[in-house]
């Protein structure tokens, strides 16, 4: 828990050093405040219908009363965008983790271990790199039914072998370290050696790819959201454009299409650049440092 304390003081050291970090920061934390007060912040009830006058409010473009205008069934465009926010982080923040946990062991014992461990858990990490993304999710959600959860599984299942080899090829190298095998002298285990000595130094690369694989996870669930497999109980922004497209209100509304497509774009650039800007530290040669 220390470690992870000072390597999360490190990371935000390092991503604030610069302008577009500070920003790119900033964009992710503000995120995550609507988030987590969604029900305070957002003016309505999401799946509130409203009328004016005994009517519908269908397709009402912006107001001073819904900045966003409101959507086919009357329901306030910028109420079902702050309420977006929480299952894009959710699924990005923990796609993002188990994809972390399972790349880094499968890395840090393959590179360890090395020898038929390490061809067995690679010839695996092949196979799962040739597995297409976007149709085993969709798969994994007609078979598991549309729930968050089920997207996280069938996403976290796929994408941790990238980080899997980038984590290998790094212990491959660390394991021939001085510190390593100062360790093997001192009398300390396979185990202990791999956990307390390496795994440290693969933290901050590790770090790098959840940045990746956070920014990545939020783009699926919006695409999954667009292409209605998303989960029909939860208002998140790929769901709010398939709405969209479905009303037949892609040209006619373009306040119900535009703010879940800015704000995909804004956070996932955001988060890139969040690990850009740490990763050009991590390896300097990338930052020209």
């Amino acid at each position: 828990m220390r470690l992870l304390l000072v390597s999360g003081r490190q990371f935000i050291r390092v991503v604030t050093a610069t302008t577009t970090g500070k920003i790119a920061l900033a964009i992710c934390l503000l995120c995550l405040v609507i988030g987590v007060f969604a029900p305070w912040i957002a003016p309505f009830d999401p799946a509130q219908k409203h009328y004016e006058a005994g009517k519908l409010l269908r397709l009402s473009p912006p107001s001073w009363k819904h900045w966003l205008g409101t959507t086919s069934l009357g329901r306030d465009v910028l109420s079902q965008m702050i309420w977006g926010v929480r299952p894009a982080l959710l699924v990005g923040f923990s796609v993002a983790l188990g994809s972390a946990i399972i790349g880094a062991n499968i890395g840090l014992l393959a590179g360890y271990f090395g020898g038929r461990l390490d061809n067995a858990l690679m010839r695996f990490t092949d196979i799962v790199m040739g597995v297409p993304f976007l149709p085993f999710v969709i798969v994994m959600l007609s078979v598991t039914g549309k729930g968050l959860w089920s997207l996280i599984l069938a996403m976290v299942l796929v994408m941790w072998r990238a980080s899997a080899r980038i984590i290998r090829a790094q212990v491959l190298s660390l394991k021939e370290m001085p510190f390593v095998s100062a360790a093997r002298i001192t009398g300390g285990s396979e185990l202990a050696i791999l956990y307390r000595e390496i795994a440290p130094n693969i933290l901050p690369l590790a770090l790098v790819n959840m940045a990746f694989t956070l920014a990545w996870a939020i783009t699926t669930e919006a695409s999954i959201g667009f292409l209605g497999f998303g989960d029909p109980d939860v208002i998140s922004w790929g769901g709010i454009i398939y709405d969209a497209f479905a009303s037949q209100a892609m040209y006619r509304a373009p306040w119900w299409v535009a703010p879940p497509g800015i704000a995909i774009m804004v956070l996932v650039s955001a988060v890139y650049l969040v690990g850009r800007e740490y990763e050009s530290v991590v390896n300097p040669r990338l930052g020209g440092r």
